[in-house]
């Protein structure tokens, strides 16, 4: 099965039916995985991935499921967990949650390949720098690890999101790429869990016994994001499916502009439900 042979973090207990549904939701989530690495043909024998580690619900699940993948997936690759740490200028962790050394013991666990990245981003950084700083470090790391793919672990909730972001604050329908090349081809950047509800990844954390929380940005509850999460939670209590229609509205522009998913037409792509 997907997660017997699997150790989990020292000192979490973790009983024989909280694995046998382990197991059953890692099969469901692979399915969407395994459809947009097809889709959008994201991995490829050979491969070296750099995943970007938080230790929040979204990135752990995206490391496990690539990891589970392994096993019978007909692509060989390699994984390398990459964890980012944003300093101030005094030295200190932006993040309210320094969760290097539980992330340490996490990784030595599973014996999974890692390494810790820290960035200076100063004083007062706001959003865009502090993102392209990470970003920034994620491709650093990947070009001394050999690594020639980076994996994030955005997820349907976040491109819906991101529609909206674009939309409003921008005057243009984009969103998350699920797969987008840079510096020339050197990096691909992909997004394996781009099908999967927010609500089946908090399941499946929840039943792995995740011992983390992630480095969370302190102004993560006031950012535009955070606000674009209230209203579109809003609005589906009278029209369910905002969620789903601005997922597959932006999904459709990636579409136009040369990102079509491999012998899909463009109006049936994606057919993932993400309402909820």
């Amino acid at each position: 099965m997907f997660l017997g042979d699997i150790s989990f973090y020292k000192g979490d207990p973790v009983s024989k039916r909280d694995i046998a549904l382990t197991d059953k939701l890692a099969y469901y989530l692979l399915k969407s995985v395994n459809k947009a690495i097809r889709d959008y043909e994201m991995i490829a024998d050979g491969d070296r991935i750099a995943v970007a580690v938080s230790g929040g619900k979204d990135s752990l699940t995206l490391l496990h499921l690539l990891r589970l993948r392994q096993r019978s997936a007909l692509e060989k690759y390699e994984t390398v967990a990459v964890h980012v740490v944003m300093l101030k200028s005094d030295g200190m962790s932006c993040a309210e949650l320094d969760v290097r050394s539980a992330l340490e013991a996490y990784f030595d666990s599973q014996r999974q390949a890692c390494t810790f990245e820290t960035v200076d981003v100063g004083e007062q950084a706001d959003c865009f720098r502090c993102s392209y700083l990470r970003r920034k470090a994620m491709f650093v790391a990947a070009q001394r690890l050999g690594c020639n793919k980076v994996a994030l672990g955005h997820h349907a909730d976040d491109a819906a999101q991101t529609t909206l972001l674009n939309l409003i604050f921008h005057g243009k329908v984009e969103t998350l790429s699920p797969k987008r090349l840079f510096f020339d081809g050197q990096f691909v950047l992909i997004r394996p869990m781009i099908y999967v509800p927010e609500k089946e990844i908090a399941r499946f954390a929840r039943a792995s016994a995740f011992p983390l929380e992630a480095a969370r940005c302190p102004r993560s509850m006031t950012s535009r994001r955070m606000s674009v999460k209230n209203a579109i939670r809003a609005l589906e209590q009278e029209y369910p499916k905002v969620k789903i229609n601005l997922f597959r509205a932006g999904l459709r522009a990636e579409a136009t502009s040369g990102l079509r998913p491999r012998g899909r037409r463009l109006e049936t792509a994606p057919a993932q439900d993400t309402t909820g």
